[in-house]
């Protein structure tokens, strides 16, 4: 029997399926692949959608979805969890549960708890479960300005979301679309601690879906190299500021990332992203 080859990262990720492939579940996949790593994908809910918005959403039964990542986590070396969209409130306590007995795993979490127009009263259990059993087995959330003040609904400003939402227990949380400018947007990392570092990327003019998601995946990946947190948080968002910079519209609504900007020969260069700060 040919050994197991332990040089290939592996990516755990957890996320809806959309068919357009903009972001979720393809996303993860994409990412991965382009970063080196193997994506074993577990699908969370099937989504019709288009490039414009979601027109219906079906999630799996949460039997099924624990069959799913028990049989991957106890057939491959898994390096990193990547959480996206979890279709219901029994899906995040399941996965409370699992990850329980993994705790040397790092997970990065896309706090999604809603796509499209569904019930605000779903997406309200959702987010709390959210908060209450996700963020505290986190090692990094990736909420966007929305999603930040959605999960820290009594912070007044920035620096207080940030902390409320790691008051839940997670290491660290990356806000991103904390500032934006005609010229550039900002992207905040904090900790317990407060702001560790800022982040300056040159605003770019094409209108994408799929950056949170290839963002959170793209920080999965490098935790999965090995890299230290701090390095795979800013390799991560290089690695998506020049997908979103190849972005195609292939459809008649948003454009799609190119998570394989770099082998697209039809590609002249992409500009580099702006320097941190």
């Amino acid at each position: 029997m040919t050994p197991i080859d332990e040089q290939v990262p592996i990516v755990l990720a957890l996320a809806s399926h959309d068919p357009s492939g903009c972001t979720g579940i393809q996303a993860d996949i994409e990412t991965c692949a382009s970063l080196g790593c193997h994506c074993t994908s577990v699908i969370t809910a099937l989504c019709a959608r288009d490039t414009r918005d979601v027109k219906d959403i079906r999630s799996i039964p949460t039997s099924f979805l624990i069959e799913q990542v028990r049989a991957v986590l106890e057939d491959l070396p898994v390096k990193a969890v990547k959480l996206g969209f979890l279709g219901q409130v029994s899906h995040v306590e399941a996965i409370h549960t699992i990850l329980q007995d993994y705790p040397h795993l790092p997970v990065v979490l896309e706090p999604v708890t809603q796509l499209g127009d569904g019930p605000a009263a779903e997406a309200e259990a959702l987010r709390d479960a959210t908060k209450s059993l996700l963020l505290p087995l986190s090692t990094l959330a990736t909420p966007d300005l929305v999603e930040a003040y959605e999960l820290a609904q009594q912070g007044d400003t920035l620096d207080a979301c940030a902390q409320e939402i790691l008051e839940y227990g997670g290491e660290y949380t990356l806000i991103t679309g904390s500032r934006r400018t005609q010229a550039h947007h900002e992207n905040r990392l904090y900790n317990k601690k407060g702001l560790v570092r800022e982040y300056r990327w040159e605003r770019l003019s094409v209108l994408s879906h799929g950056g949170g998601a290839t963002l959170s995946a793209s920080i999965s990946a490098y935790l999965a190299h090995g890299l230290r947190l701090l390095d795979a948080v800013e390799q991560g968002q290089n690695f998506t500021w020049h997908a979103l910079a190849a972005s195609r519209r292939l459809g008649m609504g948003h454009s799609i990332p190119n998570r394989l900007f770099w082998a697209d020969r039809n590609q002249s260069g992409n500009r580099g992203p702006g320097g941190g700060c």
